[in-house]
């Protein structure tokens, strides 16, 4: 019997590999830890929330006489504050009209969009074993060049839209292969020059909304001239909801990523990338050419974000225009295990979060900013998988079946000792 194969210690292995190591650890595991991770996440929340209540600090100081009255002010504060996270991101049911009841629902599809289209993006390059931090980059670009080709060119119904979607794809895609092809050609770390990228988009964008072919006709402020009504999303509800058609666009680009995972060559050499890429040289897949492919297409999703904030959402360009997307689009990635329907249901639950944050504080006086806290938490305990499973006596992944091959071993050796 051939002696069994050594592991080899994580020291020896090269850079790129540690680096894939790392990442896989962190990126895979089951959906069990992830959703304990939100509700520690909110649990922590909840902790702060009652800390930092007016009403709990003031029955705080007599709790010797009437300890019921903190507990009591601490259980409102917390639950106060996400029973309107609820109703602003989910259903008002205070509201008097079933469109009301559902406007907070159509909120979080809309602010969902964006970080849909961007965490599909970052989790592909996840899957190929890169970091992608540049989609804050990519929105950007891509929101930039749709813009302009939304107020700038003037098309017929439909065939604008269209023109104006694949000018944002091709803007985002153009900046993330930048990154892709200096990985391949000269080994950059991905890291760095997607980062380095990111401010270079800002500081473009910024500079291009102080010139006549950007700036609005007759304004001072860095603001872009409106989209053609023909370069917008149509609503998807009705003139009364923000919602529009980009949510359908997220949709058919989550789709279309789980079948390029899971039902292309393409996407089973990118995953071979990403998991061993030793392995995958050997085998004849092209490591270079997987790290261009895979940052074209994240950052072609990354700029479909920028499509939908200028085209659907704003439908202005702004040196805002990307707000947080791209840097909360790694903590949806992150939450999603990177698989493509893990990271569209992140994207919704962080959406809830954005959209239902602002009635939180409008009515209960809790800060917005719990919510970033909230969304830290998560990143922190996705992070930290044995945390989690420690906190919650979650055996490790595998533990049943060795436990069931170990017993089936015992079995067979009692079995021939009679």
């Amino acid at each position: 019997m051939p002696p069994p194969p050594v592991p080899v210690p994580a020291a020896e292995l090269h850079p790129e590999e540690q680096q894939a190591s790392v990442l896989r650890r962190i990126v895979t595991g089951d959906a069990l830890v992830s959703v304990l991770a939100v509700v520690m996440a909110l649990i922590v929340g909840g902790l702060l929330i009652v800390v930092t209540d007016e009403e709990v600090a003031e029955s705080a100081g007599y709790f010797f006489s009437r300890p019921g009255d903190l507990l009591g002010a601490a259980w409102s504060a917390a639950s106060g504050a996400y029973v309107a996270l609820f109703q602003g991101s989910i259903f008002n049911f205070e509201a008097e009209t079933f469109s009301r009841m559902i406007y907070p629902l159509t909120q979080t599809l809309t602010v969902a969009t964006p970080l849909i289209c961007a965490g599909l993006g970052v989790a592909l390059a996840f899957r190929a074993g890169l970091f992608n931090i540049g989609a804050q980059g990519q929105i950007i670009i891509g929101a930039t060049l749709a813009a302009w080709v939304g107020f700038s060119w003037h098309l017929p119904v439909g065939l604008h839209l269209i023109v104006v979607i694949l000018a944002g794809a091709v803007g985002g895609a153009v900046w993330g292969g930048i990154a892709g092809l200096l990985k391949a050609r000269t080994g950059a770390h991905e890291v760095i020059v997607t980062i380095m990228l990111n401010y270079i988009a800002i500081q473009l964008v910024l500079f291009l909304l102080t010139t006549p072919g950007f700036q609005r006709p007759g304004s001072t402020n860095p603001i872009s001239p409106q989209l053609d009504d023909t370069a917008m999303f149509p609503s998807l509800l009705g003139a009364g909801f923000r919602l529009h058609w980009g949510f359908i666009m997220a949709i058919a680009a989550t789709i279309f990523i789980w079948w390029l995972l899971n039902r292309s060559t393409v996407g089973f050499e990118l995953r071979a990338v990403g998991a061993n890429p030793a392995a995958a040289r050997n085998a004849g897949i092209s490591t270079t050419k997987g790290y261009v492919i895979v940052m074209l297409i994240a950052g072609a999703l990354a700029g479909l974000a920028g499509v939908a904030q200028v085209s659907g959402t704003e439908k202005v360009l702004t040196s805002g225009v990307a707000a947080s997307f791209g840097f909360d689009a790694i903590t949806v990635a992150l939450l999603g295990r990177s698989s493509p329907w893990g990271t569209f249901a992140a994207g919704l639950l962080f959406g809830a979060f954005r959209a239902g944050g602002v009635t939180m504080q409008t009515s209960t006086g809790t800060n917005i900013d719990i919510v970033l806290v909230v969304q830290s938490l998560i990143v922190l305990f996705i992070a930290a998988p044995p945390l989690v499973r420690s906190i919650f006596r979650i055996p490790p992944p595998g533990a049943f079946k060795t436990a069931g091959k170990r017993s089936t071993k015992k079995a067979d050796a009692a079995g021939g000792a009679a």
